[in-house]
């Protein structure tokens, strides 16, 4: 009776557990990026992109009339002023329309649903530059924000090329990833995560995954990555390359740039020449 007991008063705290860790994960500590664009010397214009459910997502839209566009997306748990000197490199050819991601920096929403809801932001971010007349869109993002472009472009084809710095390919495996020093424990954890998102979010926020989106894609894909993140690790790069095997305008930039985040000076060339090429 007693081991009973003791069995009961453990799956309590585990499930207890993997709803704290579920909190946790969709409403992090956000990271406030110091920095605005006239640090740059960048003319932006304050705008605010209304999503489906209301919420209100930041975002600062430098113009370039007649210019092709290029959407910005940072990575979890940052916002948008983390990807300003890249804004400052794309502005003299493109507009760029920095967005934060909803729940992060200036942008509404109670909680991240880590691509589930944002993959939709992202189509009402093309759709704010469609209603400005600007047409020949594409999307850089960074981590989470590279997931979300991957799996916005497999649905939305007015993305006509997305950039894609160490983004996730599947967040059940990353999920494991974390949570090693559970060993077994491990799977079930994150499966009654899976649960939470549904019960709280309404669906599944890991289907379908960024590896998934990506064999679907037939547009020019830039996919970057460094074998040395200690992040996402570079298994995910490689998971990514072999969803684009078929797609003959994917491109892989795998140099050993460091840790995550870590840009060499040349990125900026690479991908302003990826963008005036394919946009």
């Amino acid at each position: 009776m007693r081991v009973l007991v003791y069995a009961s008063l453990f799956v309590l705290a585990f499930v207890a557990a993997s709803l704290l860790n579920f909190w946790l994960t969709v409403r992090p500590p956000r990271i406030a990026i110091p920095g605005s664009p006239k640090d740059y010397t960048l003319s932006a214009e304050d705008v605010t992109i209304r999503a489906a459910d209301g919420v209100g997502l930041a975002a600062w839209l430098i113009a370039r009339p007649g210019a092709p566009a290029v959407i910005l997306l940072h990575g979890y748990p940052a916002e948008k002023a983390d990807m300003l000197p890249l804004a400052s490199a794309l502005a003299p050819r493109f507009t760029v329309l920095l967005v934060d991601l909803r729940y992060f920096g200036k942008s509404g929403g109670r909680v991240t649903t880590l691509g589930f809801r944002e993959r939709d932001d992202l189509r009402r971010a093309v759709n704010f530059l469609q209603d400005r007349g600007i047409t020949r869109v594409g999307v850089f993002g960074f981590s989470l924000g590279g997931a979300v472009a991957l799996l916005t472009a497999a649905e939305d084809p007015r993305i006509r090329a997305v950039a894609a710095y160490a983004p996730f390919a599947d967040l059940r495996v990353l999920g494991r990833e974390l949570y090693t020093f559970l060993w077994v424990l491990r799977y079930p954890l994150i499966e009654l995560m899976v649960v939470w998102s549904r019960v709280f979010l309404g669906g599944d926020i890991t289907t379908p995954s960024p590896a998934t989106a990506a064999e679907r894609l037939s547009i020019p894909v830039l996919l970057i990555h460094s074998p040395r993140d200690e992040q996402i690790p570079f298994r995910h790069a490689e998971r990514l390359r072999a969803a684009l095997a078929r797609n003959a305008g994917a491109q892989f930039d795998f140099t050993d740039r460091g840790y995550h985040g870590g840009l060499g000076g040349e990125f900026d060339d690479r991908l302003t020449g990826f963008f005036g090429k394919h946009l």
